[in-house]
Parts: C-alpha cells; structure tokens; sequence
C-alpha cells in the first residue's frame, strides 16, 4: 500500500494555482504592440501588488528589488502615457502600505478598462478587494 498526503499519493505533485489566469492568457492572445504590452505590464504590477499581501509576507526589501526592475522593464514598453502612469504608481506603491497599492490598482483598472477583457478586470477586482480586506 502506497503512503498518502492528504489525498494524493506519495511523490505524486499537487496542481499548481496560476495567478491571474485570465491576464496572463489575454496577453497570449493579444496582437503584437500596445494591447499586449498593456496586459503584460499589467499582470507584472498585479504579480507585484499581490505580493504585498501579508497571506505572500514578501519582506519589504525584495518587494522594492522587484519593484525597481519592474520599472526597468516597463520603460523600455510602448504604453499609452495614462496607463504608464498609473502602471508606474502601482509598482511604486508595492515598496510601500497595502491602502497605496489598492489605491493604486483601482487606478490600474479604470486606465485599462479598454484593454481588458471582464475576466482579466474580475481578476483585478478581486485583488484590489482583498487587499482591502488585509
């Protein structure tokens, strides 16, 4: 009989979550130019915005390591200068309090409600909400 953990087998892998699934998947499927670039900088500032959540309890000073290459990353980007502000202004605010970052991320979302797709912004939401809520 084989050893179990909970409900798999032994050496058996559970299923990886996938964060924001449906961003990541609007940027796969976006055309070339300005509407993937938006959802791809988007999905980083929500990776980054949901590491600050004390459920990720990423010390303060990774968030900042990771907000700064972010930035990097994100100049070299063609995005509509309001969605580049408001993309710059979440990663900033990632190396700060939760209230900046959910401030910030409702930003985020009404500068790229024509980007996104219902599902992508539910995903939004949902992270701004639990922020919010920590």
């Amino acid at each position: 009989m084989i050893a179990t953990h909970g409900s798999l087998p032994r050496y058996v892998l559970a299923t990886p979550s996938f964060r924001f699934r449906a961003l990541a998947s609007l940027a796969g499927r976006a055309p070339l130019g300005g509407p993937r670039e938006v959802a791809l900088a988007t999905y980083v500032a929500a990776r980054l915005a949901h590491d600050c959540l004390p459920s990720r309890a990423l010390p303060p000073s990774i968030r900042v390591t990771r907000a700064g290459f972010a930035r990097t990353w994100m100049s070299s980007l063609s995005l509509p200068a309001p969605i580049r502000t408001a993309l710059s202004r979440l990663t900033e605010s990632t190396e700060s309090e939760l209230e900046a970052v959910s401030t910030a991320l409702r930003v985020v979302i009404t500068e790229t409600t024509t980007y996104l797709d219902a599902a992508a912004r539910t995903e939004l939401e949902r992270l701004a909400s639990m922020l919010d809520a920590s």
